[in-house]
């Protein structure tokens, strides 16, 4: 709780831009005109991401890191290409209504990340090394007290003291094209709402769907995996990003679901059970392939000189060539879970593939024409996938973003937000074959206020409304359906 306490491939001349490459999250950020979130909650990555201030070729700032220049440290390592960022999340949750049952909960992450400008320590034009780590503490409120498709929280993970990134990335065609290898964690770059990543519940980081229907959630955190990505910048609003990685980081048999009866009990997510430490680096299962195309553009405002309103404009989609279980029917091609008295009928049989696409849209509707800094911004995603292999059909989150909302306050956001995932018919059928509850849709309201306390800390209240937990399912040992779930959170982000 130390945060509440705090309150290759080229190397030649001439490759790569005049100024550094931005991520995805900073060149969202520049497209929406500093009109996203001070802090993105995607996960401890994108927290690093947003807090980072772009460097620039003459100097840094280190106000908004609470040491400071580190007794000139930082400073020294800055002028030779090393940048050390510290980043300390902390949370308490309580659910005061519904759910399996009523309590607090508080769970953190550390995330120290070593990033290294490879011209500026060995004249390598172009190169950037990165590598960072994760120590994940508390209690998972979700996995307590709720139970639903989605964390409340997008910081929630198996306790574990881990490697997190390990790339090296190389920027080309002056720096419209850089290709990123080693292990990597996909949810900052492919699948991002840049107004939805305000929010903490974990719908609104990594959807719903490929969170549960990929093994152990695919390449997102708190995982990550071998990768190689592919980024193309022709212009300044178009950008093309092609990933190859491997599905699975962990190396699971099981992909966790109901109808396996897998997974290790005492580490349900599978985050764990096969490399705790990150380190396993598992290529021996299938490739998730994913493309995104984004394009920006300004929302015209009329005659008169005014900016017009810009906007981010994403589709994608995913393909992952491994076997998943079929939810329909068993080894044999007989109804899977209809006759409970054969336990060959209780073994799923396997199909081959999977897929989803996706769409997303982050726009500004509204800037104060007296106030510059204040403006209103509207996102929406969807993702769509096969419902024969898959525990999630469909998802939508959606919502609003008001930047500034008072005065002083140039650096707050206060937005409300929403979100809905449906059970698949291949689930829905497993649950009537078995006499069990049938899911259904899963929805949640979610109103946040982040608020800058300090140049280096950053606190955010948070209230969310969980309608039908899980789909509806029953709570166990009973045959009552899981409540409701009214549930409070403060969270915190303190950069050292």
């Amino acid at each position: 709780m130390l945060a509440f306490g705090l309150c290759v491939l080229a190397g030649c001349a001439g490759v790569a831009q005049a100024a550094p490459v931005l991520s995805q999250i900073g060149q969202s950020r520049r497209i929406l005109e500093g009109s996203t979130p001070l802090i993105m909650q995607v996960d401890p990555a994108s927290v690093r991401e947003s807090a980072r201030a772009e460097a620039v070729a003459e100097g840094m700032d280190t106000s908004d890191n609470l040491l400071g220049d580190m007794a000139g440290a930082r400073v020294w390592m800055f002028l030779h290409g090393i940048t050390f960022d510290l980043h300390e999340v902390d949370e308490l949750w309580g659910n005061v209504s519904g759910g399996l049952s009523r309590g607090p909960a508080y769970t953190g992450v550390t995330m120290p990340t070593l990033t290294v400008d490879m011209e500026k320590l060995v004249g390598l034009r172009g190169g950037t090394f990165n590598i960072s780590a994760l120590q994940i503490h508390g209690r998972s409120i979700s996995q307590d007290r709720l139970s639903v498709f989605n964390p409340v929280s997008g910081f929630e993970a198996d306790r574990s003291t881990r490697l997190f990134e390990l790339w090296y990335q190389q920027s080309l065609l002056h720096g419209k094209l850089d290709v990123r290898v080693g292990q990597q964690d996909l949810d900052t770059e492919f699948m991002i709402t840049s107004y939805g990543s305000l929010f903490l519940n974990a719908n609104f980081g990594w959807p719903m769907a490929p969170s549960n229907n990929l093994y152990a959630g695919g390449p997102s955190w708190p995982l990550a995996s071998p990768a190689v990505r592919l980024r193309y910048r022709p212009t300044d609003s178009l950008t093309a990003l092609f990933v190859a990685a491997d599905d699975n980081p962990p190396g699971n048999q099981s992909n966790s679901l109901p109808i396996q009866d897998g997974g290790n009990p005492a580490d349900p997510t599978n985050q764990n059970t096969n490399n705790a430490s990150g380190t396993r680096f598992n290529m021996g299962t299938g490739a998730l392939l994913m493309a995104e195309v984004d394009y920006a553009l300004s929302l015209p405002l009329g005659h008169g000189g005014r900016r017009g309103l810009p906007g981010q404009y994403k589709l994608g989609g995913l393909y992952d060539t491994a076997r998943f279980p079929n939810y329909s029917y068993d080894r044999q091609g007989r109804p899977l879970g209809l006759y409970p008295q054969d336990a060959g009928n209780s073994v799923p049989g396997w199909l081959r593939g999977n897929w989803m696409v996706y769409g997303v849209v982050d726009q500004m509707v509204w800037r104060s024409a007296t106030s510059p800094g204040r403006s209103l911004g509207v996102f929406a995603r969807a993702t769509g996938n096969g419902g024969d292999r898959n525990a999630i059909a469909f998802a939508v989150d959606a919502g609003l973003d008001l930047k500034a909302p008072f005065a002083g306050r140039d650096n707050d956001t206060l937005g409300l937000g929403g979100g809905m995932g449906r059970a698949t018919y291949g689930q829905r059928r497993f649950d009537r074959n078995t006499h069990a509850i049938e899911q259904g849709n899963e929805a949640l309201v979610e109103l946040t206020y982040q608020a800058q306390v300090t140049p280096w800390c950053v606190l955010q209240p948070d209230f969310q409304y969980v309608i039908a937990p899980s789909g509806g399912i029953y709570a166990p040992g009973t045959h009552h359906r899981v409540g409701n779930e009214v549930v409070f959170g403060l969270h915190s982000s303190v950069s050292f």
